[in-house]
Protein backbone atom coordinates (compact mmCIF):
# COMPACT_ATOMS: atom_id res chain seq x y z
CA UNK A 1 0.00 0.00 0.00
CA UNK A 2 1.05 3.41 -0.82
CA UNK A 3 0.83 6.37 2.10
CA UNK A 4 -1.20 8.85 1.00
CA UNK A 5 0.82 12.33 1.70
CA UNK A 6 -0.27 15.96 1.35
CA UNK A 7 0.91 16.06 -1.96
CA UNK A 8 -1.38 13.93 -3.38
CA UNK A 9 -4.18 15.14 -1.60
CA UNK A 10 -3.93 19.28 -3.13
CA UNK A 11 -3.91 17.58 -6.33
CA UNK A 12 -6.76 15.35 -6.17
CA UNK A 13 -8.75 18.02 -4.02
CA UNK A 14 -6.97 21.37 -4.16
CA UNK A 15 -6.16 23.48 -0.66
CA UNK A 16 -7.90 22.03 2.61
CA UNK A 17 -9.71 25.35 3.12
CA UNK A 18 -12.11 24.73 0.24
CA UNK A 19 -13.67 21.82 1.43
CA UNK A 20 -14.71 21.08 -1.96
CA UNK A 21 -14.82 17.13 -1.32
CA UNK A 22 -16.68 17.43 2.47
CA UNK A 23 -19.60 15.74 3.20
CA UNK A 24 -21.86 14.34 6.91
CA UNK A 25 -21.18 10.81 7.71
CA UNK A 26 -24.56 10.19 9.03
CA UNK A 27 -23.88 7.02 11.02
CA UNK A 28 -26.63 4.21 10.90
CA UNK A 29 -27.97 3.22 14.24
CA UNK A 30 -26.63 -0.21 13.72
CA UNK A 31 -22.91 1.19 13.85
CA UNK A 32 -23.30 3.25 16.72
CA UNK A 33 -20.54 2.35 19.03
CA UNK A 34 -20.32 4.48 22.23
CA UNK A 35 -17.95 6.87 21.91
CA UNK A 36 -18.31 7.51 17.66
CA UNK A 37 -20.57 10.71 17.11
CA UNK A 38 -23.16 10.21 15.31
CA UNK A 39 -22.57 12.73 12.31
CA UNK A 40 -19.03 13.10 11.31
CA UNK A 41 -17.75 15.70 8.72
CA UNK A 42 -15.51 14.18 6.69
CA UNK A 43 -14.09 13.78 3.04
CA UNK A 44 -16.75 11.87 0.32
CA UNK A 45 -14.15 9.31 -0.04
CA UNK A 46 -13.92 8.29 3.92
CA UNK A 47 -17.83 7.32 3.64
CA UNK A 48 -17.59 3.60 2.73
CA UNK A 49 -13.98 2.50 3.76
CA UNK A 50 -14.99 4.06 7.31
CA UNK A 51 -17.75 2.79 7.30
CA UNK A 52 -16.64 -0.78 6.55
CA UNK A 53 -14.11 -0.56 9.37
CA UNK A 54 -17.19 0.15 11.89
CA UNK A 55 -18.88 -3.09 10.67
CA UNK A 56 -15.70 -4.85 11.23
CA UNK A 57 -15.09 -3.14 14.94
CA UNK A 58 -18.86 -4.72 15.61
CA UNK A 59 -18.75 -7.81 13.66
CA UNK A 60 -15.23 -8.62 15.53
CA UNK A 61 -15.98 -7.91 18.98
CA UNK A 62 -13.97 -5.04 19.06
CA UNK A 63 -16.27 -2.14 20.04
CA UNK A 64 -14.59 -1.50 23.71
CA UNK A 65 -11.40 -1.22 22.52
CA UNK A 66 -12.74 2.40 21.10
CA UNK A 67 -12.13 4.56 24.37
CA UNK A 68 -12.11 7.59 22.54
CA UNK A 69 -12.67 9.62 19.49
CA UNK A 70 -10.36 12.19 19.01
CA UNK A 71 -11.35 14.21 15.65
CA UNK A 72 -11.66 13.67 11.69
CA UNK A 73 -11.27 17.19 9.91
CA UNK A 74 -9.70 19.80 11.25
CA UNK A 75 -7.59 22.04 9.38
CA UNK A 76 -4.12 22.23 10.50
CA UNK A 77 -0.32 21.20 10.22
CA UNK A 78 1.24 17.75 10.74
CA UNK A 79 3.28 17.73 13.87
CA UNK A 80 6.57 18.16 14.10
CA UNK A 81 6.23 19.35 9.85
CA UNK A 82 5.92 22.47 9.96
CA UNK A 83 3.82 24.02 6.86
CA UNK A 84 3.01 20.47 5.46
CA UNK A 85 -0.86 19.94 6.09
CA UNK A 86 -2.22 17.21 8.14
CA UNK A 87 -4.69 14.68 6.02
CA UNK A 88 -6.79 15.74 8.88
CA UNK A 89 -7.47 18.52 6.66
CA UNK A 90 -9.13 17.07 4.12
CA UNK A 91 -10.80 14.74 6.17
CA UNK A 92 -8.79 11.65 5.53
CA UNK A 93 -7.73 10.43 8.36
CA UNK A 94 -9.16 9.79 12.26
CA UNK A 95 -7.54 9.66 15.90
CA UNK A 96 -8.86 7.51 17.75
CA UNK A 97 -7.56 6.70 21.81
CA UNK A 98 -5.09 9.24 21.91
CA UNK A 99 -4.65 9.79 25.66
CA UNK A 100 -3.06 6.18 25.57
CA UNK A 101 -1.21 6.57 21.98
CA UNK A 102 0.31 10.27 21.99
CA UNK A 103 2.86 10.51 18.94
CA UNK A 104 6.14 9.29 19.11
CA UNK A 105 5.25 6.65 21.99
CA UNK A 106 4.99 2.86 21.77
CA UNK A 107 1.18 2.81 20.49
CA UNK A 108 -1.29 0.89 22.75
CA UNK A 109 -3.66 0.07 20.06
CA UNK A 110 -4.91 -3.45 20.33
CA UNK A 111 -3.73 -5.18 16.91
CA UNK A 112 -7.56 -6.55 16.54
CA UNK A 113 -9.06 -2.77 16.24
CA UNK A 114 -5.86 -1.85 14.37
CA UNK A 115 -6.65 -4.60 11.85
CA UNK A 116 -10.46 -3.63 11.41
CA UNK A 117 -9.06 -0.10 9.82
CA UNK A 118 -6.59 -1.37 8.21
CA UNK A 119 -8.98 -4.46 6.29
CA UNK A 120 -10.91 -1.41 5.62
CA UNK A 121 -7.98 0.51 3.73
CA UNK A 122 -6.23 2.78 6.25
CA UNK A 123 -2.76 2.72 7.42
CA UNK A 124 -1.99 2.81 10.79
CA UNK A 125 0.37 5.76 12.45
CA UNK A 126 1.46 2.83 15.03
CA UNK A 127 3.33 1.22 12.20
CA UNK A 128 5.38 4.56 11.07
CA UNK A 129 9.28 5.19 12.01
CA UNK A 130 7.74 8.13 14.40
CA UNK A 131 4.52 6.45 15.85
CA UNK A 132 0.82 8.05 15.76
CA UNK A 133 -0.49 4.93 17.34
CA UNK A 134 -3.88 6.94 17.61
CA UNK A 135 -4.10 7.91 14.05
CA UNK A 136 -5.68 6.07 11.00
CA UNK A 137 -5.60 7.58 7.48
CA UNK A 138 -6.77 6.29 4.19
CA UNK A 139 -4.32 4.69 1.91
CA UNK A 140 -3.51 6.22 -1.88
CA UNK A 141 -4.98 2.85 -3.32
CA UNK A 142 -8.31 3.86 -0.98
CA UNK A 143 -8.75 7.45 -1.94
CA UNK A 144 -8.19 6.26 -5.60
CA UNK A 145 -11.07 3.25 -5.24
CA UNK A 146 -13.69 5.84 -3.50
CA UNK A 147 -12.55 9.73 -5.27
CA UNK A 148 -13.13 7.52 -8.30
CA UNK A 149 -9.62 8.63 -9.80
CA UNK A 150 -6.20 8.04 -9.92
CA UNK A 151 -3.97 10.55 -8.04
CA UNK A 152 -0.28 9.96 -9.29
Amino acid sequence: MTLLTADICFKAFGAPDKESSMTVLDIHPELHIKVIPNHIYCNKAMVKPLTEALHNVIARGCTMDIRTWDGCFNIRSTRGASGIPSLHSWGLAIDLNAAWNPLGKQPTMHKDLVSCFTDAGFDWGGHWSRPDGMHFQLTKETLDLYNGTATN
